[in-house]
């Protein structure tokens, strides 16, 4: 089923009102709450890798201004420096919002694309969500648990060089909207993030190697036509395999289910 607009959403000054008072309740949980947050980091390395990706740096992204996604790369080198080496140790949450801070000019960061109302536009800071979706698909193919995420509500560009499943992102609008992962192992971890030319590289590290690995995959993908709108649809889906046992599947865990507004015409697609 589509999902229904907020009310705060309909109504930019109640939208404003929510806003700001989800983040006084974010301050205050961050002072006074009961979780404690990563924030130690280390330059070196942790012994072995978890889980490694790349995602690319400049797309081509519908009709959006090609300068969004240069001032994009700036955005997310000045993000990326406040999160790599941080470590996630037992007990540990880490929140992404709380590392990065409130991206501003002052602090150098240029108009980038944000996903909003629906709309592509060009707002401070934006693009950081790449690390997130970066960070959060490292995670899902880790024992750490996933407690705040959130993924955009509607399907904005066609798949051009999509890597990853749609709906695996996380969205990030500081700091009402945040990704945040818990550490109950009695394990450390930690991010690394680095750039080349055309990537932004990361990778999950832990300082004692796991027997198990996840593989994360789609089910159910389809485009449905409901009236004059389109909508898209998949779960995500995660297998605990054992690494000495010849990949032996111990445990299937359904991880999410997406149904979104889609912006563009699919080429192919269902009836509702």
């Amino acid at each position: 089923m589509p999902q229904r607009q907020l009310f705060s959403q309909r109504h930019p000054l109640f939208y404003f009102l929510a806003v700001w008072l989800r983040r006084i309740k974010r301050y205050a949980a961050w002072c006074f709450g009961k979780n404690r947050y990563a924030s130690r980091k280390e330059t070196t390395a942790l012994a072995f890798r978890v889980k490694k990706h790349q995602s690319v740096l400049l797309k081509k992204l519908g009709d959006s201004d090609p300068q969004w996604q240069r001032n994009k790369v700036t955005n997310l080198k000045l993000a990326a420096g406040n999160i790599t080496g941080i470590l996630i140790r037992p007990g540990e949450t880490f929140s992404f919002c709380k590392l990065v801070g409130l991206p501003t000019a002052r602090k150098g960061y240029l108009p980038g694309m944000e996903l909003s109302f629906g709309k592509a536009r060009a707002g401070i800071g934006g693009g950081i969500c790449q690390i997130a979706n970066l960070i959060h698909w490292l995670v899902i193919h880790s024992p750490l648990t996933v407690t705040e995420r959130y993924h955009h509500s509607f399907d904005p560009f066609p798949d051009d060089g999509r890597v990853l499943p749609f709906g695996s992102g996380a969205t990030i609008f500081y700091n009402y909207r945040d990704l945040q992962f818990y550490n109950p192992t009695p394990y450390t971890f930690q991010i690394k993030l680095w750039f080349t030319e055309k990537c932004l590289e990361g990778e999950l590290r832990i300082n004692q190697e796991l027997d198990y690995s996840y593989h994360v995959f789609e089910k159910e993908h389809a485009f449905l036509k409901e009236g004059n709108q389109f909508f898209r649809k998949n779960e995500i889906w995660r297998n605990k395999l054992l690494k000495f046992q010849g990949g032996k599947v111990t445990e299937s865990q359904l991880l999410y289910k997406n149904y979104a507004r889609v912006s563009y015409t699919p080429e192919h697609y269902e009836h509702c």
